[in-house]
């Protein structure tokens, strides 16, 4: 697909990302439905009604490309996808329960099984990330657009870290120490990629766990970006794998944090 397609798809995707926070925040003060899901994970109004809102929107604009999303059986079950839509219509749906304010709203087009198009947007942050193509990527905040590279803008000698928990596991607090990491910081949505695209932190380290459609988004902004992402082996992360699960990931700014 050439660059102006995958930019025009993404710019007339911005405004339906704006349409959709407005309408998880209604929802969300005028009090969540929720669920239980047979994986044991929540599930609320407002994520279905995101994703409808979404995959609808989605179809009409690509309406050849496949999409698998988190809350839609539809093509989970297909293992020969090459170039495909991963929608996350709301990643962090325990903060968004909670009224906590790191929620993200995530699209991702995978073409030939890497990503390339990603869109994020925290709403309760108001901050949209958006990203098409190489050194095409850029947050829109207070009205503003500023492009996205990386640059780092903690101090220098500092390496800061995003992690999924408070407590390290062992395996991870062995990385960190590999990094010499000075500090990190809890962070549960797909905000971990975009927040080391902005430069604010440097770092992010897990296990196996979570799903492609929790990554792809966030994967094509930080590598847009100019940030690296691999496993543990340094191998590539792909797209489209069995069950979409996710490998082990190492998310770095850059090569010298």
């Amino acid at each position: 697909m050439i660059i102006e397609n995958k930019k025009k798809i993404t710019k007339n995707l911005i405004p339906l990302f704006e349409e959709a926070g407005r309408i998880s925040l209604k929802l969300r003060k005028e009090g969540l439905k929720k669920e239980i899901k047979n994986d044991n994970t929540p599930v609320t109004n407002g994520d279905i009604q995101v994703n409808n809102l979404l995959t609808s929107k989605i179809k009409k604009i690509t309406p050849n490309i496949p999409i698998v999303s988190e809350e839609d059986s539809a093509n989970k079950s297909n293992q020969n996808l090459k170039t495909f839509w991963l929608i996350d219509p709301i990643d962090g749906t325990h903060d968004y329960i909670n009224e906590r304010d790191e929620f993200t709203i995530n699209a991702g087009l995978i073409i030939n099984n890497r990503p390339e198009i990603g869109i994020i947007y925290a709403p309760a942050k108001k901050r949209l990330f958006y990203t098409y193509d190489k050194g095409m990527c850029f947050e829109i905040s207070d009205n503003k657009e500023k492009k996205l590279t990386c640059k780092k803008v903690s101090r220098k000698g500092e390496i800061k870290a995003v992690s999924y928990s408070n407590k390290l596991k062992p395996q991870i607090e062995d990385w960190h120490k590999k990094f010499n990491v000075t500090e990190y910081v809890k962070m549960k949505s797909s905000l971990k990629f975009c927040v080391i695209a902005t430069g604010e932190y440097d770092l992010y380290i897990t296990e196996p766990r979570a799903c492609e459609w929790d990554i792809a988004a966030g994967h094509a902004i930080l590598k847009n970006a100019g940030g690296l992402i691999t496993d543990f082996e340094s191998k590539e992360v792909l797209y489209g794998k069995k069950n979409f699960k996710n490998p082990s990931l190492i998310l770095k700014r850059s090569v010298l944090l």
